[in-house]
């Protein structure tokens, strides 16, 4: 069986200047309780893999606006005006990654791939500094791998063995996270026995997943942006 922990205890390892990924889109799906942990203990300087940043108010944005984030790589971060000033202050170094290639470098690293190739970025900035490989005569950028320290994801129901059930959009970029980190901290609105949660359920296996915790913070709790 996983852990399981306080959000106290379960965010007491992720040091100042670690790395974190955190699972979600535009809130939703982000691992509210254990955010709200790690601004508690005032962990800084982390590095951000997330899609984006959310609100000012919301989720990851929340990290972005308590000043934890030296160094972010997500896909967009429009909707998050404190994100777009850290970035041009130079406060906060942002590399933006399309949400795709975002996506597959997350998968190779924890399918243990070497990279991907991609045509996206070919003859823009994105290209710089990076490999790029002929297939076919076409041209594709070599993406490396891309990993974390930790991972937090959220998920509806979660087994003591840590299995995970995570419904509709939840689900973004959870499962290639939880592949990808080496220490994953999964936050459940309800956590069950074993054997509880149906196999065809399951969303994450607990395989991938290194402690739990129970949430507090319902999705309900997401202002409305509309």
């Amino acid at each position: 069986m996983k852990p399981v922990l306080t959000p106290e205890k379960a965010v007491e390892n992720i040091k100042d200047g670690s790395s974190l990924m955190v699972a979600g889109f535009m809130g939703c799906g982000n691992a509210f309780t254990l955010i709200d942990a790690l601004i508690s203990k005032g962990s800084k300087d982390l590095t951000l893999i997330s899609s984006d940043t959310a609100h000012p108010d919301v989720g990851v944005g929340r990290l972005v606006c308590q000043n934890r984030v030296a160094s972010l790589m997500a896909s967009h971060i429009g909707t998050n005006p404190v994100s777009g000033q850290k970035m041009n202050s130079g406060e906060m170094k942002v590399t933006l990654i399309p949400q795709g290639t975002f996506a597959e470098r997350i998968r190779a690293k924890g399918a243990g791939l070497g990279g991907v190739i991609t045509p996206t970025g070919i003859g823009t900035e994105i290209e710089k500094g990076k490999q790029k490989l002929s297939v076919e005569g076409k041209d594709y950028l070599l993406e490396l791998p891309l990993g974390a320290e930790f991972a937090f994801i959220k998920a509806e129901i979660c087994d003591k063995n840590g299995n995970c059930f995570l419904p509709m959009a939840t689900k973004n970029f959870a499962v290639v996270m939880a592949m990808s980190a080496d220490h994953v901290i999964v936050e459940a609105e309800k956590i069950v026995e074993p054997g509880e949660l149906s196999p065809e359920s399951v969303t994450i296996p607990g395989v991938f997943i290194s402690a739990i915790v129970k949430s507090v913070l319902p999705a309900s709790n997401i202002p409305n942006k509309a």
